[in-house]
């Protein structure tokens, strides 16, 4: 059985989404500094499809198996300096 978005919510810090197996997972926005640094407006304006959210105005994507996995934002560059 695939686990699909079924709803999003969000407050000040954190992303709500409600999946189809009937869990509630909440993710940091900082995870995700397009989301993070997007207005509400643009925040509430996505798309969910069956492996997880799309965000055009922001271009974001993000599945569900990555959140699952607890992996935010893949494009970040990691800072190696030591």
């Amino acid at each position: 059985m695939s686990i699909s978005p079924k709803a999003l919510r969000f407050d000040a810090d954190t992303m709500w989404v409600e999946l189809t197996d009937g869990r509630t997972v909440g993710v940091p926005l900082a995870w995700f500094p397009r989301l993070l640094h997007g207005s509400p407006e643009q925040r509430e304006n996505y798309e969910l499809s069956r492996l997880g959210m799309h965000w055009e105005a922001l271009d974001e994507d993000i599945s569900v198996e990555g959140i699952l996995a607890g992996r935010g934002d893949q494009t970040r560059l990691r800072n190696t300096a030591a």
